[in-house]
């Protein structure tokens, strides 16, 4: 893909996200055609979303920083990583955060290390493991579409630190999407809808939310 495909592209977080350094610019700009040389490998992400990259996978994942602004220190762990989302696009908006992804998938592993490798996260590790075998404490646990709220909020609720630096109280913070009523109707931790649509005007986000669980 040609270097001014991709600016183009870019241009949806850009007009989300206007104040982003060169630097971190130029991070999210090396994203795309690694993630399409390592497609071409193995299916890291769906072929029909790869046109739609930055606004289905880094806006998505960005969307977070739409209601928490990470306070410098803070230790976040991206439950079931996947592709390295949305844990590595915060990464390059929170230099000063430091991130753990994990994934039980030893392949989805090697992949996220290369791209943190090669765009120069040095705020990020990355590990296979399990979140119920991790015994560390985070400030906040982050997901994306990995399981239905009841056995996530199992998996992770021991890693969610006591003592909070932020406004908003540590937790769980997830990105869902469709009609969560049902999932949600015997829940019974705090929690809390933020509807994305209400900070991205593309179709795609229409149905997406960002759920926050506080214990």
């Amino acid at each position: 893909m040609e270097t001014s495909q991709v600016g183009a592209l870019f241009k949806v977080v850009e007009k989300y996200f206007p104040d982003l350094t060169q630097d971190q610019r130029q991070q999210f700009l090396q994203m795309l055609p690694i993630y399409l040389d390592w497609n071409q490998k193995i299916n890291v992400i769906s072929r029909k979303d790869i046109d739609h990259f930055y606004e289905r996978h880094v806006l998505h994942s960005l969307s977070i920083a739409k209601v928490v602004d990470f306070a410098p220190g803070s230790r976040l762990v991206d439950v079931g990583t996947g592709g390295g989302f949305p844990g590595i696009p915060l990464a390059i908006l929170f230099p000063e955060v430091e991130f753990l992804l994990i994934d039980s998938v030893g392949k989805k592993v090697r992949v996220v290390e290369d791209i943190v490798r090669q765009i120069g996260l040095s705020n990020v590790q990355v590990q296979q493991i399990r979140a119920e075998e991790l015994r560390q404490k985070f400030d906040f646990v982050l997901s994306r579409a990995v399981a239905r709220i009841d056995t996530l909020w199992q998996w992770t609720a021991h890693l969610i630190a006591k003592k909070s630096k932020h406004n908003m109280p540590n937790g769980l913070l997830c990105l869902k999407g469709g009609n969560l009523i049902e999932e949600f109707e015997n829940f019974p931790h705090f929690f809390k809808f933020y509807d994305l649509s209400l900070y991205f005007s593309e179709e795609f986000f229409q149905t997406k939310k960002l759920v926050y669980v506080h214990a």
